[in-house]
């Protein structure tokens, strides 16, 4: 009778490891998921902002104008809040965003077709963010702020 107890203990023991194994297992696989979904949305956002910035190039080709336009944006993506910014070199534009507040590591680049310079942060939060575009002779100028 006394060699039952110990194997009872020995099986629920079994038991708890197996069931904290699969429930670590199950948490991380839930969160790979969530991070999953949350770059998704952001990478979605970069190519909206893409496409309205190639919408307000085109339609401010006519020289020394000047046209913006508010982008209504979420104040955050699941949990997090995260940042878009221009950036641009000596041939082409592009838009990089992460999750966070401050622009250190960029996760996610979309790019712009064209030649312009585009410069700008916006931090989410709530409010919109502000498209502009200049045009100036030859020289198209594309600007986001926080509204």
């Amino acid at each position: 009778m006394p060699s039952i107890i110990p194997s009872y203990v020995y099986t629920f023991f079994a038991l708890t490891i197996v069931g904290t194994i699969l429930i670590c297992t199950f948490s991380t696989f839930a969160v790979s998921v969530k991070q999953d979904v949350e770059t998704e949305q952001l990478k979605n956002l970069l190519e909206y902002v893409a496409a309205e910035s190639c919408e307000l190039i085109s339609t401010s080709s006519v020289n020394n104008s000047t046209a913006s336009i508010k982008l209504t944006m979420p104040p955050r993506l699941g949990e997090n809040r995260y940042w878009i910014q221009f950036r641009n070199d000596s041939s082409t534009a592009w838009i990089e965003g992460g999750l966070g507040t401050t622009p250190v590591q960029t996760s996610l680049t979309v790019f712009v077709p064209g030649l312009v310079n585009a410069s700008g942060l916006f931090i989410s939060g709530y409010g919109f963010a502000e498209l502009e575009c200049q045009t100036q002779g030859t020289t198209t100028f594309l600007n986001l702020t926080g509204a």
